[in-house]
């Protein structure tokens, strides 16, 4: 199966490592293509691994599975990389009625212990 996350490579080779926990994301962009794997998968546990730990308060597993389930995750584009703990990307998704949709955003990212976690995004457009 090719990796959700358009890198081209295989699930295997690519997020699915991740997803299990046998590797932790080595980057800010690693760790957004492995986010958006896990959305089109879906896995709602990694998704609020992968949160910043203060941030997790906002958000519950059982919420990000269901946003995961009721989209069908289409494409994911990098637009730009302007630090390394920030990624602009853009998701491509229909939503539950069948629409297209597209989430436009810049992802910040920090890294605690050699691990990288998801802080926060502002929407673009």
């Amino acid at each position: 199966m090719n990796c959700p996350c358009c890198s081209g490579k295989s699930y295997e080779e690519c997020c699915k490592p991740y997803h299990t926990g046998e590797k932790h994301a080595p980057t800010a962009e690693a760790l957004m293509r492995s986010r958006f794997s896990a959305f089109a998968i879906p896995n709602g546990k990694y998704l609020i691994e992968t949160t910043f730990p203060s941030k997790r308060k906002y958000h519950n597993t059982e919420d990000l599975q269901e946003w995961g389930e009721i989209n069908e995750w289409t494409k994911l584009e990098i637009v730009d990389k302007p630090s390394v703990s920030k990624v602009e990307f853009k998701a491509f998704y229909t939503d539950e009625e069948g629409k297209k949709q597209l989430h436009h955003e810049l992802s910040k990212f920090k890294m605690i212990q050699n691990r990288w976690f998801y802080v926060s995004g502002e929407f673009l457009e």
